[in-house]
């Protein structure tokens, strides 16, 4: 085995590794984490220059990506990303250590977040969480392998911390302490997880089975229908017959639920902060008081309190 096939297959060289996925999930922050850095914030050393003309850690990245968008994750392997460019696999080597690391510089560059403010809402803490939360939801979308990731140990690169500088830049004046700003964060992107994984996962059994999401449900109609007629379910029985309708927006529901919540927060919090406010009117104090009850403590020259020799 070489050194790149070594590579590809996990021997990603020399420095600090995280842990690898389990099963077939893979796993950000899987390789080298210092030279992944590197290359993230470009402060390592560049690379060679290669045999082919044109090649790039950029162009790699992007191909990569394009590979994982068309064929799914489980495609992605150092020697199909080669091929993508016209190259061979040892070629990529001289850019990136391994899969492990690319697939960091990928997430990386899909969760670039927009240079427009206009798309973080229209400046408020609620429309920036808004924005995001339905930007997020169109990103799984448009990268569905991103759900096969395991992102609990993130590499932190540009793209991640400049995301969260711009929605926490937004989400300040909430007025909640910096830990509970972050947890709001996650709260939100949870949420999103939650529902695009329900979608992906959607859109990927119709594609491969070849059964829509109407004639799945349209074909336990038959049994369903006698199932409720038979008394044991009465409260699902007696649901409107739009309860299952397709044009009820669950994401929007659940998304605006959670905000109404924060909202109702952000205000106790800032309902309770008024309330220990001290009163100015009643707890500066009183100057002329303060003047007076000196005159009254400091002796003067010549009086019986003064010190001997005054």
């Amino acid at each position: 085995m070489t050194s790149g096939e070594n590579a590809d297959a996990g021997g990603r060289g020399p420095g600090v590794r995280g842990p690898k996925g389990s099963g077939t999930a893979e796993a950000s922050g899987a390789g080298d984490i210092v030279r992944t850095l590197e290359l993230l914030w470009d402060t390592g050393r560049r690379p060679s220059r290669g045999p082919k003309p044109g090649l790039t850690l950029e162009r790699i990245i992007e191909a990569a990506v394009g590979v994982a968008d068309t064929e799914g994750l489980e495609a992605l392997s150092m020697r199909r990303v080669a091929a993508e460019l016209g190259t061979g696999a040892m070629s990529l080597y001289r850019y990136v250590p391994g899969k492990a690391e690319l697939l960091d510089l990928m997430l990386d560059r899909v969760q670039r977040p927009s240079a427009n403010p206009a798309d973080l809402g229209d400046g408020g803490w609620r429309s920036a969480l808004e924005a995001m939360g339905r930007a997020t939801l169109t990103l799984y979308s448009r990268h569905p392998w991103l759900l096969h990731v395991n992102q609990s140990r993130p590499i932190l690169g540009p793209s991640a911390l400049d995301g969260m500088e711009k929605v926490l830049s937004r989400i300040r004046p909430m007025g909640l302490p910096d830990r509970e700003l972050v947890s709001v964060i996650i709260l939100v992107d949870s949420y999103v997880v939650g529902a695009a994984r329900t979608r992906v996962h959607e859109a990927e059994r119709e594609r491969r089975t070849g059964l829509t999401d109407i004639e799945f449900w349209e074909a336990q109609v038959p049994i369903l229908t006698e199932v409720m007629a038979s008394g044991r379910f009465p409260l699902i029985a007696a649901l409107d017959e739009d309860t299952w309708g397709s044009d009820f927006d669950h994401f929007e529901f659940g998304l605006q639920r959670i905000l109404d919540g924060l909202e109702v927060e952000v205000a106790r919090r800032a309902q309770d902060t008024s309330r220990q406010a001290p009163d100015a009117s009643r707890g500066a104090p009183d100057a002329s008081r303060g003047a007076q009850d000196t005159s009254r403590r400091t002796p003067h020259p010549g009086s019986a309190d003064a010190p001997p020799g005054k």
